[in-house]
């Protein structure tokens, strides 16, 4: 058996990014391991999400940043997708109906593809 478990994101501006997965509803608290950076962690399900800092321009944050596209069903699409724009978040597709639910596809402050989905 193999099963998610966790996610780290190297982030450029680690409180930008913090306050942008904190709109989408994720909860963060603040950790730090060892001698190791200050980090942001969370628990979604059985998966924790950690972001991390990147210095803007180092070989992790060039790539990391827009590598991967993660995600996330959320209860409303539409309130969630408002209050992004409103941060000045970059829209790929706008909300709009598919097979799978209402979905739309945004940007987060590092250039990574997020795809949001509302289940019927």
């Amino acid at each position: 058996m193999i099963a998610l478990s966790l996610i780290v994101l190297c982030c450029t501006d680690l409180e930008r990014s913090r306050a942008f997965y904190t709109a989408l509803g994720l909860h963060f608290g603040e950790e730090r391991h060892d001698n190791g950076p200050v980090h942001y962690s969370c628990q979604l399900g059985t998966v924790v999400i950690e972001l991390y800092p990147g210095k803007p321009g180092s070989a992790l944050a060039r790539t990391s940043a827009g590598a991967t596209l993660h995600g996330f069903r959320v209860d409303s699409l539409d309130a969630i997708v408002s209050s992004l724009q409103v941060q000045g978040t970059e829209i790929v597709h706008l909300p709009s109906d598919s097979p799978w639910g209402r979905r739309a596809v945004i940007l987060d402050p590092d250039g990574r593809a997020i795809e949001l989905t509302q289940i019927p």
